[in-house]
């Protein structure tokens, strides 16, 4: 069995008869798309991707940030750059 991580879902061939009709009923929360009753994709907003994109720059700056607070500081001359 697959999880679905969308309140919506929707098939495919509906999809492809009315691609905006995701958006219309979802109010901007993600809508799964199925194929054979299996989720090959999701459809969200330009908003929520922005969001889950600048989500998951901040985890990997935190994952180096946790990294780097080991390390020894280093003290620079800037002339000598």
């Amino acid at each position: 069995m697959q999880r679905v991580s969308a309140g919506l879902a929707m098939s495919i061939s509906d999809l492809k008869k009315n691609p905006s009709a995701a958006f219309d009923v979802s109010g901007g929360q993600p809508v799964a798309i199925l194929n054979h009753n299996k989720v090959v994709g999701y459809m969200v907003t330009p908003d929520r991707y922005e969001a889950l994109l600048e989500a998951l720059d901040d985890a990997r700056l935190a994952e180096t940030i946790r990294e780097r607070s080991g390390e020894v500081p280093v003290a620079l001359d800037w002339n000598e750059l």
